[in-house]
Parts: structure tokens; sequence; C-alpha cells
């Protein structure tokens, strides 16, 4: 019996020991912790707070072709809608322009003859929405229809039992640059985002940390070698992979999923390459500040894929989610890339959208790489 106790405490006694020698380490890495602790309180906040499949505010402008008391009436059903925020213009080029340029979701459009058709009791309506995001278009087609059945069915009430008076409005429905509704199109543009990001962070968020860790870039500090010399040459593999994999992942838009490419191939590519170069940026930076590759990994995975699949509208509508979540958005360069590489491959080249996007994504590549140059620069901690 005396050799079952002992042999029992010595094994709690080891038991404790052990136990508290990785405890103790475990509070030494701060990695750990973050990745057990502070992970799930962001995706917590992120799942519950921001990211919504509701519509809101969503924008519809109002062609009113027809500007007669009659018309106003049966549209003023839009403004007492909470998921509704109408604008009205007179003009069809005017509000073709806005939804090119990604300024109006929808547009409703009020024929001239809209009030004396109505009143021999067969009146039409044209809703075209914006396909770019099918979701949103599907939604608001429901929510147009619910806000102009309100002032119809008062119309309705006002005609009493005068069958013939009774007016009849139907509204055509046609969805722009996505006219098959297929989910498909504004999916796969996304995806490609989604491999730019993968692919170029998780590349590189390991190469300068390994090195580190196998303490052979401390015998690069003994040779002319520049720091920006040195994270050139890190990058022009990757660029060269990440060239092969955007062009399987068009050819894959183009041939497997059939989705239409409506803007300029070289501005697609061009583009595409943009934001390859801030990906692998932001994974050499990362791994030249960690200097460790399982932080590495873990800081790309928090700072660049999930950010991107999550917050870039990828599948949630931004203008939907808290400000401050619109504003992190703002910041992070997949939100920039994801509306532009849609709006090429499904609405077409809008130059002001073009060149702005662009010049963001090469203001984050410059500075991405020297932040990484100063993080190479030769000196030893």
């Amino acid at each position: 019996m005396s050799g079952s106790h002992t042999s029992e405490s010595g094994f709690s006694t080891r038991l404790v020991a052990l136990t508290r020698k990785e405890t103790r380490q475990m509070l030494r890495d701060r990695s750990n912790l973050v990745v057990g602790l502070v992970l799930p309180v962001v995706l917590i906040l992120l799942f519950g707070y921001g990211l919504s499949f509701d519509v809101k505010d969503a924008r519809v402008t109002v062609v009113l072709e027809d500007s007669s008391p009659t018309a106003r009436n049966v549209v003023s059903g839009l403004q007492g809608s909470p998921y509704l925020a109408p604008s009205w213009v007179t003009s069809m080029a005017e509000a073709a322009r806005m939804i090119r340029a990604g300024q109006t979701d929808a547009i409703l459009r009020v024929p001239i003859d809209f009030s004396r058709r109505l009143a021999a009791g067969d009146a039409q309506l044209q809703l075209l929405l914006n396909g770019v995001d099918s979701n949103t278009a599907s939604t608001m087609e429901g929510y147009v229809a619910g806000a102009l059945a309100i002032p119809t069915q008062q119309l309705a009430d006002q005609a009493g039992n005068k069958p013939t008076a009774a007016p009849n409005i139907t509204i055509v429905q046609r969805t722009w640059f996505n006219e098959a509704g297929e989910s498909t199109w504004y999916l796969v543009p996304g995806l490609l985002v989604l491999v730019m990001t993968l692919i170029g962070a998780f590349l590189t968020s390991l190469l300068v940390a390994r090195e580190w860790e196998r303490g052979t870039l401390e015998s690069l500090f003994v040779t002319p070698v520049r720091p920006l010399e040195l994270v050139l040459a890190k990058l022009a593999p990757y660029v060269v992979i990440g060239g092969i994999d955007l062009i399987m992942c068009l050819l894959a838009a183009k041939y497997l999923f059939h989705v239409p490419m409506r803007g300029s191939l070289p501005v697609i590519i061009v583009s595409s390459l943009l934001y390859l170069m801030v990906s692998l940026s932001l994974g050499l930076f990362i791994s030249a500040a960690t200097r460790n590759q399982f932080a590495a990994s873990q800081m790309a995975l928090l700072t660049s894929f999930m950010p991107a699949m999550m917050l870039s509208g990828f599948v949630f509508d931004l203008r939907n989610v808290p400000v401050v979540i619109q504003i992190i958005s703002q910041v992070l360069p997949a939100t920039h890339f994801m509306g532009l590489i849609k709006t090429l491959f499904l609405a077409g080249n809008y130059w002001p959208d073009i060149l702005r996007d662009c010049a963001i994504l090469a203001l984050y590549a410059v500075v991405l790489i020297g932040l990484t140059r100063r993080s190479l620069r030769k000196k030893l901690d």
C-alpha cells in the first residue's frame, strides 16, 4: 500500500510541476494568448455586431418623367420605408450614371404616360436593380414592392366599388450588370481577392522570420546588400507565383464559371498585380517585425485573410454594419480592391473609381515596402 501511495504522490507532484511549467511558458508566449483569448473575442464582436445580411437605407433613385401629383403620390411610399433611402432625378441618363458609379442600388422609373395609363387602369413602373451585389438587389426588389403597395392600396380604396377605376400597377423589373441573377457572378470576383490575399500574405509572412530563427539573416548584414535590395529580391519570386495564380483565377472565372469581364483585361491584370504587391509586402513586413514563424503566420491570418473575408464587402454589404466597422473596413486594402474588381468584372471601366482605388493600393504598397526596409536595417538587437 505504501508503495502505491508513494507512486501516486510522485505522479501528482510531477503533474503539478509540469502544469506550472507549461502555464508559465504559455504566459510568456504572447502569440498563444492572442490566438486563444483575443481571437474569440474579435470573432464574437465581428459576427455579433459587425456582420449583417439585412439591407438598411438602400439607395433607390426615382426618375420622375411624369411629375403629376398622382405619380408623386404613388412613389411617396418609398419615403416612409425605413429600409429605403430614395433620391429624385428627372433624367434617366443621370440615374444611369449614378448606378454605373455605384452611387445608387436601384432605379425606379416613372414613365411620362404613367398618370394616363393609371387612369385607364393599367400602369407600369420600371425597376432597374444593380446586380453587382446580388443579395442587396433581390432584397431591394421586395422592399420597393412593399413600399409601393401602400399608396396603391389607398388608390384602390378611393376607387371604392368601381372595378374599372381600380388601379393596376405592374412593376417591370430588370437587373443590370447581372442579368441572369447568378450569385456566382458576384462571388467569383471576390474569391480572386481572397486568393490574392492568401497567397500574398501567407507565402511571405514566413520568409524573414525563418531566416531570423535560423540565424542566416545575420550573415547578410556583413555583405554590401542593402535592405531595399533584400526586400525586392524576396518579393520577386512570389510576384511570379502570384501572377500564375492570377491567370488561373481569370481563366476559371471566364471558362468554368462564365463570369463576364466587362472591364478592360489589362486594367484587371494591373490592378490585381498591384493588390498582390500590397499583400506580399504586408506578409513580408509582418515577417520582419515578428521574427517568429508561428507568430508571423497567426498575425498574417488576423490582419489579412480574415479581414479580407469578413470586412471587405465579399459577402456582407458594408453600409449595413456599424459606423466603427465601416471605418475599419476602409482602412483595409482588400476593401478597395474588392469594390474595384467587382466593378471591373460586372460593370466595366469606370475610371474615377479605377484611378482612386489603384492610387490607394499603390500608396499601401510603397508604405509597406518602406516599413519592411526599415525593419531590415543592418542592426542586431
